[in-house]
C-alpha cells in the first residue's frame, strides 16, 4: 500500500477525493441534532456562505496535511494487520486529536475573522464530531487509499 498521504494527494484521483470529503461533511452536519446540532448547521452554512466554493477550497488545502497526520495510525493499522478503516474507529480519539491539530493550526493563522469567530465558537464539541465522523472518513480512505 502507499503511504495514505501520497494516495490521498494522488493528482489523478484528488478531485474524487475532495468530492467525496464534501459529502462526508454534508452528510455529518445534516446528521447532527438538537441545540448542538442546530448550532453546527447554523455555523457551517454560515462558512459556506462566505464565497462559493470555500468549503471546496478548505478541503483543498487541508487535504495533505490531514492525510499527513493520519499517516501514522494507517501505518500502525498496516504493521498490525488491520484494516484502515477498522483502526481508526478503533482508535478515533487519536484520529480526531490529529486532524484538530491541524485545524487548530490553521484557524489561529487565520486572517478571517467571520471563520476564526465561528471555528472558535464550535472548537469545544469538535472532537466529538469529528469522532462521530471517522467511521465515514475511514470509508473514504479505503475506497481511495487502500
Amino acid at each position: 500500500m502507499p503511504s495514505l498521504s501520497a494516495a490521498l494527494t494522488d493528482e489523478a484521483k484528488k478531485p474524487a477525493i475532495v468530492e467525496d470529503c464534501l459529502k462526508l461533511i454534508d452528510a455529518e452536519v445534516a446528521d447532527k441534532g438538537g441545540l448542538s446540532g442546530m448550532a453546527v448547521k447554523a455555523a457551517y452554512a454560515t462558512v459556506k456562505g462566505i464565497k462559493p466554493g470555500f468549503v471546496k477550497s478548505v478541503v483543498e488545502g487541508l487535504l495533505p496535511e490531514f492525510a499527513q497526520a493520519l499517516e501514522p495510525l494507517a501505518q500502525e493499522a498496516s504493521s498490525k494487520g488491520q484494516d484502515v478503516k477498522t483502526y481508526l474507529v478503533a482508535n478515533q480519539g487519536r484520529a480526531a486529536d490529529a486532524l484538530l491539530a491541524v485545524t487548530d493550526a490553521k484557524a489561529q493563522k487565520s486572517t478571517n475573522g467571520v471563520v476564526k469567530g465561528t471555528y472558535s465558537k464550535l472548537r469545544g464539541s469538535a472532537k466529538k464530531n469529528v469522532e462521530a465522523a471517522i467511521p465515514r472518513l475511514g470509508e473514504l480512505i479505503v475506497r481511495h487509499a487502500v
